[in-house]
């Protein structure tokens, strides 16, 4: 389905920097777990695993936040860590203690062993879910698909899971760089099939996440994250049914090397709430589209307080006609009230008007 036919595409058009009637709004996490009818469906589903794996379950949830919020965009229901699984280290979430995986990658052996999925084989519960879910849109809003860059993904292969201090993965950074490279350029080869896997099935628009590349230090991160997300940056396809498939690159924590970010040939990057959207701007110019930034705790705040946060962001982007997706700075918290979020959408939309 071309642009053309979508009944709102204001957000790829801001991220393609095009002319908009209004600053458009999604919001990382927005089909998840701050949303009791989310949680109700968790629930029968009986685990997270079964939601992402059964299609018509994904497409439910994806469409739920829509329901209740003027959202300018809908993101395929997914976990980041769908490549490493069917890699075969064996996906798992322990109660209370997020993803875990049965099997770690240490060494060259495990990286030469690793298979690259075939994202319509392994993985296609996900783009059979992409599917799904933009027949059910109907050219509502388009359809955001995603992955985890190959650094984070990295970090969760070689830890076995979510870590505090990436002892492991950072140890294999420093004394065997060789086999790290070799891993993250497998990986990124694996993202680039899988989204552009998503692209096929219907995917309008992609976004790398890549959560953990702040905690590099900046040579680090230009060689060992950027790198790879510039390398699927060169090898998504970036049109497709008559449209232009915009990408996004997010570094959570990497505001700071916005001029590196913007240089990789990508449509838009997403920045948190730690740098002033004022500096990125001036920084990055007409380069590249901005997502972003407030932070999810001014959720937690009466409805005054939202819309002035919201205002400030719309101010700190300036007085540009468009490039500006509105967002959190990361992911809404769990514990935030719905009826929050509906005052931060309906305020972007009303005071992000165009003249």
């Amino acid at each position: 389905m071309p642009t053309s036919e979508l009944k709102n595409d204001r957000y790829l058009r801001a991220l393609l920097q095009q002319p908009v009637d209004t600053t458009p709004v999604w919001i990382m996490r927005q089909a998840g777990r701050y949303l009791p009818e989310y949680r109700a469906l968790r629930k029968q589903a009986g685990s997270f695993m079964n939601l992402c794996t059964n299609p018509e379950l994904a497409c439910e949830v994806t469409l739920q936040p829509l329901e209740r919020f003027d959202l300018d965009a809908a993101i395929l229901f997914s976990d980041i860590l769908t490549i490493p699984d069917a890699m075969g280290l064996g996906l798992y979430f322990a109660e209370g203690e997020g993803p875990k995986f049965e099997k770690t990658i240490r060494t060259a052996a495990d990286v030469e062993a690793l298979p690259v999925p075939d994202p319509e084989l392994e993985l296609s519960y996900v783009t059979d879910a992409v599917r799904t879910i933009r027949k059910a849109l109907d050219g509502r809003v388009p359809l955001i698909g995603f992955s985890g860059s190959p650094w984070t993904l990295a970090t969760y292969m070689v830890e076995g899971g979510s870590s505090k201090d990436f002892s492991k993965v950072k140890g294999m950074l420093y004394s065997d760089p060789k086999t790290l490279h070799a891993m993250l350029d497998k990986i990124a080869d694996s993202v680039i099939l899988y989204l552009n896997a998503q692209i096929a099935a219907g995917a309008q628009s992609v976004m790398v996440f890549d959560t953990w590349g702040g905690v590099l230090s900046p040579h680090v991160y230009r060689e060992f994250s950027l790198n790879y997300m510039a390398k699927i940056v060169d090898g998504l396809q970036r049109e497709a049914d008559g449209r232009t498939v915009p990408v996004t690159l997010f570094t959570k924590n990497g505001g700071r090397w916005a001029q590196h970010i913007a240089a990789t040939g990508c449509d838009a990057m997403g920045v948190d709430w730690t740098i002033d959207l004022k500096e990125v701007v001036t920084e990055v110019g007409d380069k590249v589209a901005l997502q972003g930034n407030m932070d999810p705790s001014v959720l937690y705040a009466d409805a005054q307080t939202i819309q002035t946060e919201v205002k400030r962001v719309l101010s700190d982007f300036g007085d540009k006609q468009t490039g500006h997706v509105f967002n959190l700075g990361h992911g809404i918290h769990q514990h935030v009230n719905p009826d929050h979020l509906k005052v931060l959408v309906d305020s972007v939309h009303e005071f992000g008007r165009k003249a």
